[in-house]
């Protein structure tokens, strides 16, 4: 709810609490009324067991300074004694007592809202829950449920008070007096045996045990279990009807064999409470010697609370990020199908069940907030945007060249760090739009850096660096700083790296999210890394990781094992139909025919599978686990790919041993006379295209030649693809600032160039016949073109769709034509493969930092 600072009030000279409604709440009408609430609740009590207010201020109330440790501190240490526990209890009763005849119910009473002074006395807390018992919401009305809707979630009714509700309160009817005292037995219940009375897995499992779990009482003293047991009757007809009845319960009945004035009780329960408050005081000089004389407002560890949150049934999975939680940890933003089906996004305040569409998002994904909230930005094709959180007109940010942008991080001061292509450094570009400044550079045996977030201060960013395409596990977590330029790296094996406020790195490795201590301004891990949660979803095809969290403590992730979604291959034809290969779903990339057409490679988790397509029957060919780009050699028996960025030639049935031929390069596609078409980074110019020549004589130990220079120019100039007499290559091009696919006669120099797609490209495919040229757009929709080759000249026709079925794209090659130029192997949409639209779940972890602190301290 909000901050508490002890302070010194210069007027009275006196010590003071002061609650302060965080800048972050102030637009918030929940919390606002919750906090106007305690304000005027507490202006109408004035008894000795409730903390007074003294004042108010704009967002921060000026409160009575009780001293002391709570009851759930004092509960922690064991069972209190009946002699210890009765005059708690009475007075406990007597503050409820006082408030239920001023028409107040508590609503929110537990041990950690009760505090013994270090004299006995006690002094009941937090009413920002108190609700007049004339203003009481009809039992009809669901919103008066914190079962049931996000929003009393969010105030802390369920978080808060599950153990302690009342069976009515928690099935949503009216509450009245009787649910304080309901919350009364409870409290009973747990000082005097030292352990929760209801106690669940998660708030559900705590809620069902209050709604129809025994009640197993033979553990409370039999001199007061009787007192108990009529607080604890789930009929609320059959509980005591007012608190102070059980109170002179307690009082009358004999609270032991030999019963003790309760002065002198009292004066029992000062030793514990004394030594509480003397280390208190001593905890307190010592902040103030170390922040030099400020007081710091330090959080008391909460324990960790679990809720499962249903998107809805047109929510989305996304391929990376499945939902992203706001700053302030009060808003949601996640994909979901657009009344056109379409995919687009969807926000959802957590104090409320309505969700809006983002009209303005088609095709959005990985997005994320700004740091105060009020925006939304996201990544369309290749376009970087942002939209208000409320909803209104997008607004590009930036054209990029690639439609697969892997995160950004929004700092501060209006810039945006980000990575526009996957197969590039990070980048920073005004959140305005404006200019794009490049800040890292591919490192030598790296391919990728992804995934960035901008450390505290904006003072370095985190980032995934990867040298391989086809997993992210072995990756590392860098970080660049911003005040040398230097980078390092931070930890080996592992990717989406996050820091969270608690002072801890966390990434992801083989499906577990680990966390190791992270100093922000050294840029080093302390210690060695723990296993935090092994069931956050995540993709290390692309590195993605399935978690988001608040700087309130919230992690929301999406619940799973390895990989966040598995796909399907699939047969398109120019119909539009479809058709599986009978593999089994997966996270699968980069499908290559052999020339004969018999068999199909793909890259599956890492490793080269090739499919036999008379057969049915796939085959795992590789087990290095960082392999990709698997391409056929023209006898249709040998094939080349990538591994730890090494260019190897290998058997496609297996047998021998992988050759390395090159190091450093990507290959695309084979010659008619065996030349190799493949790209290589310059540090100056980018992607270039080399070709390759090679001695086949012996197809087990082929001779590389000497590497030719294709293309090289200050753009990027990937996918060269090799007609089918070899006298062309299609290829795609950034140098007109989007990705286009042109055509260029080989070898170089012998011609012109030819602009072929308008509008975007990413990859081209050559029929073997017929006079085609196939290439996917950036929207990911397949485009055929005839075309005549006329001596030097190439004649294009003009682009027509060949179906308006959209692919799944992932980042890397989906697709390939079959031999016979009538089909494609692609992939398929998640939700096909998954096989219908079904709600989406995510989890919630409250106070989740608490709980890293506690298995990192």
């Amino acid at each position: 709810m909000g901050a508490v600072y002890r302070a010194t009030d210069t007027k009275l000279n006196r010590d003071v609490a002061i609650k302060v409604l965080p800048d972050s709440f102030a637009r918030d009408s929940d919390r606002m009324a919750r906090f106007e609430r305690e304000s005027q609740v507490l202006a109408a009590l004035n008894h000795p067991n409730i903390a007074a207010i003294y004042g108010t201020e704009e967002r921060a109330l000026i409160l009575e300074l009780v001293e002391g440790a709570t009851l759930a501190d004092r509960i922690v240490q064991g069972p209190v004694s009946v002699e210890e526990a009765v005059p708690i209890a009475c007075q406990i009763a007597e503050a409820l007592e006082y408030a239920h005849e001023k028409g107040i119910v508590h609503r929110d009473l537990k041990p950690a809202n009760i505090k013994v002074t270090p004299e006995g006395r006690v002094k009941v807390l937090d009413f920002g829950l108190a609700k007049a018992l004339s203003n009481e919401a009809a039992a009809s009305d669901p919103a008066s449920s914190p079962t049931l809707t996000m929003r009393d979630t969010q105030m802390g009714i369920i978080l808060g008070t599950a153990a302690y509700m009342s069976p009515e309160q928690a099935r949503g009817q009216s509450v009245d007096r009787r649910a304080d005292i309901w919350a009364f037995g409870v409290v009973l219940y747990e000082m005097l045996t030292g352990r929760r009375l209801f106690s669940g897995a998660t708030v559900s499992d705590t809620l069902a045990g209050v709604l129809k779990g025994e009640l197993d009482l033979s553990a409370v003293p039999e001199v007061v279990r009787p007192v108990v047991g009529r607080c604890l009757r789930r009929d609320p007809r059959m509980r005591w009807q007012a608190i102070g009845d059980a109170r002179i319960a307690l009082e009358e009945g004999p609270p032991a064999a030999s019963p003790a004035p309760a002065a002198a009780v009292r004066r029992s329960a000062i030793p514990w409470l004394a030594v509480a408050a003397l280390a208190v005081a001593a905890l307190a000089v010592v902040a103030t010697v170390a922040l030099n004389g400020s007081w710091r407002a330090r959080p008391v560890d909460q324990p960790l609370t679990r809720l499962s949150v249903d998107l809805g049934p047109e929510a989305m999975t996304g391929l990376d990020l499945t939902v992203a939680i706001s700053p302030d940890g009060r808003r949601l933003v996640f994909p979901a199908r657009g009344p056109d089906g379409k995919q687009q996004l969807a926000t959802r305040l957590l104090d409320q069940a309505q969700v809006t569409l983002l009209s303005g998002t088609e095709g959005a994904r990985n997005p994320f907030f700004s740091p105060n909230g009020r925006w939304i930005a996201f990544f369309s094709g290749s376009q970087l945007k942002k939209i208000p959180v409320q909803g209104g007109t997008s607004i590009v940010i930036y054209n990029g060249n690639h439609p697969s942008s892997t995160g950004g991080s929004w700092s501060a001061d209006g810039n945006i760090v980000t990575s526009f292509a996957p197969l590039d450094g990070l980048w920073r570009v005004p959140d305005a739009g404006g200019t794009r400044r490049i800040l890292t550079k591919l490192g030598s045996g790296e391919n990728t850096h992804r995934w960035p977030q901008l450390l505290p201060s904006d003072n370095a960013v985190l980032f995934t660096a990867s040298p391989s395409f086809g997993g992210m596990d072995n990756a590392n977590i860098e970080a660049l700083s911003f005040k040398t330029g230097q980078v390092k790296i931070v930890q080996h094996g592992g990717y989406y790296g996050r820091y969270l406020p608690s002072g801890h790195l966390v990434y992801l490795h083989q499906g577990v999210l680990f966390g190791v201590k992270f100093d922000p301004d050294r840029l080093e891990v302390q210690g060695s890394p723990a296993p935090l949660l092994d069931d956050v979803a995540a993709n290390p095809l692309t590195g993605g990781g399935q978690f988001d969290f608040s700087s309130t403590g919230t992690l929301v992730y999406l619940a799973g094992k390895s990989t966040a979604q598995t796909w399907q291959l699939e047969w398109l034809d120019s119909s539009g139909k479809r058709k599986p290969l009978m593999i089994a779903p997966g996270a699968y990339t980069g499908p290559n025919f052999s020339p004969d057409g018999r068999k199909l490679a793909y890259v599956g988790g890492g490793d080269i599978y090739v499919y036999d397509i008379e057969r049915g029957i796939p085959t795992r060919l590789t087990f290095r686990g960082d392999c990709a780009l698997p391409i056929w050699a023209l006898d249709s028996k040998h094939l080349v790919f990538v591994s730890s960025s090494a260019l190897m030639w290998m058997r496609g049935d297996g047998a021998g041993e992988p050759r390395k031929l090159l190091d450093s390069v990507l290959p695309w596609s084979f010659a008619p006379d065996g030349r190799l078409s493949y790209l290589e980074r310059n540090p100056d110019t980018g992607f270039d295209i080399w070709t390759l020549p090679l001695d086949l004589t012996d197809p087990d130990d082929p001779k590389p030649g000497k590497p030719e220079p294709f293309l090289r120019t200050p753009a990027d100039e990937m996918i060269p693809v090799f007609s089918p007499d070899g006298h062309w290559i299609a290829y795609r091009s950034n140098e007109s600032g989007i990705n286009e696919i042109y055509v260029r006669p080989f070898p170089a120099g012998s011609g012109g160039r030819w602009q072929i797609s308008n509008g975007g490209g990413l990859y081209p495919r050559w029929a073997k016949q017929d006079g085609e040229l196939f290439y996917e757009t950036t929207d990911n929709r397949i485009m055929v073109m005839d075309y005549k080759a006329e001596g030097a000249s190439f004649v294009p026709g003009k682009p027509q769709l060949w179906t308006d079925q959209q692919l799944f794209y992932t980042g890397a090659s989906n697709m390939d034509l079959a031999p016979d130029g009538k089909r494609f192997i692609v992939l398929s949409t998640p939700e096909a493969a998954g096989g219908g639209k079904e709600s989406v779940h995510v989890t919630m972890l409250q106070n989740f930092f608490d709980e890293v602190r506690r298995k990192l301290p």
